[in-house]
C-alpha cells in the first residue's frame, strides 16, 4: 500500500510541475504568434493546461477504467469553476476583473458543457459522440480565436520560437509517462482500500491536475493580467467536457455509473452558470462571491460522498 501511496504521490506532483513547465513554454510560443493575452490564455495555455487530464483519462480508458478518467475531468472542472476561482481572490486580496469578451461567451459556454450531459445520459460515450464533442469544442475554440487577435502582444524571434516549442515536447512526453503512473497507482490504491477508483480520480486526482491552472492564473492575476487567468481556467473546462472526453470516447468507447452524468455533471454545468452570474455583477468577481463558490464546492464534495460511499 505505501509503495502505491509514494508512487502516486510522485507521479501526481510529476504531472503538476510538467503542466507549469507546459504552460510556460506555450505562453513565450503563443506570443510569437500575435496573440491577444484572452486569446492565449483561453487557447493555448488552456490546451496546455488540459494536458494532464488528457494523458490520464487516456491512460484510464487504455486500462479498461475510463469511468476514471471521466470522473477526474469532471471533478478537476468543478473544482476550476468554483474553487479554484475562490483561492485566486483569496490569496490576490483584491476582486478579479472581468473583460466584457468573456461575459459575451456566457450564454454560450453552458449549453456547450451541457452537450457531454445530454449525450452521456444512457451511461455510455460512442465514437460518433465522441466526434460531435470534438468538433462542438472545436468550433467554440476557432470562434475564440478568430475574435482574438486584437491587443497582439509583440512577437518574439525565431531562436525562442523553437526553443518555447521544443521545450514544450519535452515536457508533454513527460506529462505522458507519469500520467500512466497515476492511473496505475491510484487504481491500485482504491482496490486496497476498497472504494471505487472513481473517488479518487474525482477529489484527489482532479484537484492535484487543476494545479497548473491555479499557478497560472495567480501569477498572472498578481500581474494585473486577470483575463490571462479567466480565459486559461475558462479554456481548460472547455476542452476538458468535450474535446478530452471526445477523445476518451474515440479512443474506446465506453460505459460508466450513470450517477457521473446526474450527479457530477449537472454540478459542472450548474457551476458555470453560478460563475457568469457572479461574474455579470459589476464586470468583477468579489470576495463575498469567492465564498459563494467555494460554499458550492463543498457542497458538491458532500453529494458525492453520499452519492459515492454512503449508498
Amino acid at each position: 500500500m505505501f509503495n502505491n501511496l509514494f508512487i502516486f504521490i510522485v507521479a501526481l506532483f510529476i504531472v503538476v510541475r510538467g503542466a507549469t513547465y507546459a504552460s510556460r513554454y506555450a505562453i513565450s510560443l503563443a506570443e510569437s504568434f500575435n496573440l491577444s493575452k484572452y486569446t492565449i490564455g483561453f487557447i493555448i495555455v488552456a490546451v496546455i493546461s488540459v494536458l494532464p487530464e488528457t494523458f490520464i483519462a487516456i491512460n484510464s480508458a487504455l486500462e479498461g477504467i475510463p469511468s476514471f478518467g471521466l470522473g477526474t475531468l469532471f471533478g478537476s472542472n468543478i473544482a476550476d469553476l468554483t474553487l479554484i476561482f475562490a483561492i485566486i481572490v483569496f490569496l490576490t486580496g483584491r476582486s478579479l476583473k472581468i473583460e466584457s469578451k468573456i461575459l459575451k461567451n456566457h450564454v454560450v459556454f453552458p449549453f456547450v458543457l451541457l452537450l457531454p450531459i445530454v449525450l452521456g445520459l444512457n451511461g455510455h460515450f460512442s465514437r460518433l459522440e465522441g466526434l460531435a464533442l470534438i468538433i462542438a469544442g472545436g468550433v467554440f475554440y476557432y470562434m475564440a480565436l478568430r475574435d482574438g487577435t486584437s491587443h497582439a502582444i509583440t512577437p518574439a524571434d525565431q531562436t525562442n520560437r523553437s526553443k518555447s516549442f521544443s521545450l514544450l515536447l519535452v515536457s508533454m512526453v513527460v506529462l505522458l509517462v507519469s500520467s500512466h503512473f497515476v492511473v496505475t497507482s491510484a487504481t491500485d490504491l482504491a482496490a486496497y482500500l476498497g472504494i471505487n477508483p472513481i473517488i479518487i480520480g474525482m477529489f484527489v486526482v482532479s484537484l492535484g491536475t487543476t494545479m497548473p491552472e491555479l499557478f497560472f492564473s495567480l501569477k498572472s492575476v498578481m500581474k494585473k493580467d486577470d483575463s490571462l487567468a479567466v480565459g486559461d481556467i475558462l479554456g481548460t473546462v472547455l476542452a476538458d467536457a468535450t474535446i478530452v472526453v471526445g477523445i476518451l470516447a474515440l479512443i474506446n468507447p465506453f460505459y460508466f455509473p450513470v450517477k457521473i452524468v446526474y450527479v457530477t455533471g449537472v454540478f459542472m454545468v450548474i457551476a458555470s452558470l453560478i460563475l457568469f452570474r457572479l461574474m455579470k455583477t459589476g464586470h468583477a468577481l468579489t470576495r463575498t462571491e469567492a465564498y459563494l463558490l467555494l460554499a458550492f464546492w463543498l457542497f458538491f464534495v458532500l453529494v458525492e460522498y453520499i452519492v459515492n460511499v454512503t449508498i
